[in-house]
């Protein structure tokens, strides 16, 4: 039995749908043949069941011979229990073929999106990452799962094929010939049944979109009382889905009678031909009811067909929305010859000349305060024209993954995610119960913790809903002192903490981190009282470093921008 998720999905072949369907079918080919092989089984044992009867008929009731009669009731049981298990483990196989593509599928899109990280957002909609777990990857499972169901279509027919041209040309040649037209018929609702699978697809993702912006800024808008006109929007766009939905299961519904409807006339035009060569004495009656039989079962291979069809049109467009992920190439790339960083040393950046210190606590101060983000994201090699080098080495000459093990941001917008709180603290779950008390102590977050029935077991709602937005940054702040990298970035790490609560982080974040650098990008007098050393840094240009309470005294500019004072405020005081 396949283990799911796999251990390593591979590296697909997204240059177009096609291929990357193919690439998905040769990645669980062993299984694809396992199920063909049983489908074939399957489906060819039942096109053998109206030559037995027929058999049956001629040589054991119109002849009255008892023993030829029991001899083909056996062999239509043999038949009947071949069927049965064959369509045992077809089934089977097709379960493993649809799970098989659809985890893989699944597992590619989601180390993309980390592969991605702040890439993938500002490409596509969170709906559309939505609608390919959601529906995609089942569109590509149905496909792998009918193959099997498919191949022994065919075999199935061939088989026929060959009875029916053995018994009578011309009967044999009228079954033969118009299954495939009858298939013919079928093809021109296809295309557009495609082209409003397509629409419903777009619609679908835009509507998760915008759902998934309502539910993110459902609070803002309450704020402004935008309730209302969202939820009109939404209305709307779920209108738009649903009229899409219809225009999806009307030309559907066309297609689905007329398989039934061509067949059945078809089945009335070989009966009646049969029944003249029967009364001509050209057919015996057994031949007569195995070609009524052939007429009936050949049904199932040409519904077999046409929903082969359909999935795969189906699965194109969802490898489609899937290559669209898998395309995406991450604005920060390793290296082709990457080099090691240093586990310890000072973090400089020569464009702005910021150096934090190794193993000091470090505040930066921007007169700008919109771009201390945009000083931590080059700090920890967010943006790839950095120049930033860590004892000695630029960071862009390492990967990102030794960048992101020795150099850590937490920023305004780290997020929670659902699971236990130790699990969302501790995700490795490499610490100890006290580690995490001890963390959660030099956060000021023992409160938290304390308001929770099962302690550090507690489940964590999405996003961390649960919680108010203050306990949110500090239980943020525990997590990043808890991963305790070479250079932790904190930016405005107590924004949301009331004064008393600031001061007793700032007070046990220099013992927490002792020995470690770790730089703290903010404004508040509070925790820049209590630093090593603070960096001014004025247009993306350092202007001054030294004590807060020297800085507070001998520069103007810092002082306007810690205390929040105008020019016309400062010279009044």
């Amino acid at each position: 039995m396949r283990q799911l998720p796999l251990a390593d999905p591979g590296t697909p072949d997204h240059r177009s749908a096609a291929r990357y369907l193919l690439w998905v079918a040769r990645g669980q080919k062993a299984t694809l043949a396992g199920g063909m092989t049983f489908g074939i089984l399957w489906m060819g044992s039942q096109a053998f069941v109206p030559a037995v009867l027929g058999k049956a008929i001629d040589q054991g009731v119109a002849a009255g011979d008892f023993e030829r009669l029991l001899l083909w009731t056996i062999v239509l049981f043999g038949i009947g229990v071949l069927q049965a298990l064959a369509g045992i483990m077809r089934h089977r196989f097709a379960v493993v073929n649809w799970l098989s593509s659809a985890y893989r599928t699944v597992q590619l899109v989601t180390r993309k999106a980390a592969d991605l990280g702040a890439t993938l957002p500002k490409n596509l909609a969170t709906g559309e990452v939505v609608s390919v777990g959601a529906s995609d990857l089942a569109y590509i499972g149905n496909l792998m799962e009918i193959l099997a169901r498919f191949a022994g279509a065919i075999v199935a027919f061939v088989v026929v094929a060959v009875i029916l041209l053995s018994s009578s040309t011309l009967l044999g040649l009228v079954v033969l010939i118009g299954v495939p037209v009858m298939l013919f018929c079928l093809g021109p609702m296809l295309r557009p049944l495609h082209k409003r699978q397509l629409a419903h697809r777009d619609a679908v993702g835009e509507l998760n979109s915008l759902g998934s912006d309502i539910v993110a800024g459902l609070r803002v808008l309450r704020g402004i009382g935008g309730e209302d006109s969202f939820s009109r929007r939404y209305r709307r766009e779920s209108q738009q889905v649903r009229g899409a939905g219809v225009q999806v299961a009307r030309i559907q519904s066309v297609l689905d009678a007329t398989q039934v409807l061509l067949p059945g006339i078809f089945i009335v035009i070989v009966v009646g031909l049969g029944a003249h060569f029967a009364l001509r004495g050209e057919l015996s009656a057994g031949t007569l009811v195995a070609f009524y039989g052939y007429a009936t079962f050949l049904v199932l291979p040409l519904r077999t067909a046409t929903e082969m069809a359909d999935k795969l049109m189906r699965g194109l467009v969802a490898a489609r929305r899937v290559n669209r992920v898998l395309s995406l190439t991450p604005e920060i790339v390793d290296p082709a010859e990457p080099v090691r960083l240093p586990s310890r040393g000072d973090l400089v950046d020569p464009v702005s000349g910021i150096r934090a210190r190794d193993g000091l606590l470090t505040a930066i101060v921007s007169a700008e305060p919109d771009r201390a983000a945009v000083l931590a994201d080059r700090l920890g090699r967010y943006d790839d024209s950095s120049e930033v080098r860590y004892g000695g080495v630029t960071l862009a000459g390492a990967t990102r993954a030794d960048v992101r093990e020795r150099i850590l941001v937490s920023d305004t917008a780290s997020q929670m995610f659902t699971g236990t709180l130790r699990g969302e603290l501790d995700p490795d779950g490499r610490r100890t119960d006290d580690e995490l008390m001890t963390a959660l102590r030099t956060a000021s977050a023992e409160d938290v913790l304390v308001a929770l029935t099962d302690g550090l077991d507690s489940d964590v709602e999405e996003k961390g809903r649960s919680f108010s937005g203050g306990q949110r940054q500090r239980l943020i702040l525990v997590r990043a002192l808890l991963a305790d990298p070479s250079v932790l970035v904190l930016v405005e790490p107590t924004s949301a903490v009331d004064a008393h609560t600031e001061a007793r982080i700032a007070e046990r974040l220099r013992d927490h981190r002792a020995g470690r650098s770790t730089v703290v990008l903010t404004s508040s007098p509070l925790l820049l009282d209590r630093v090593d050393e603070v960096i001014f840094v004025a247009e993306d240009r350092v202007v001054a470093v030294g004590k807060h309470r020297r800085l507070l005294e001998t520069d103007a500019q810092y002082r306007r921008t810690v205390t929040r004072q105008t020019e016309e405020e400062e010279v009044h005081a």
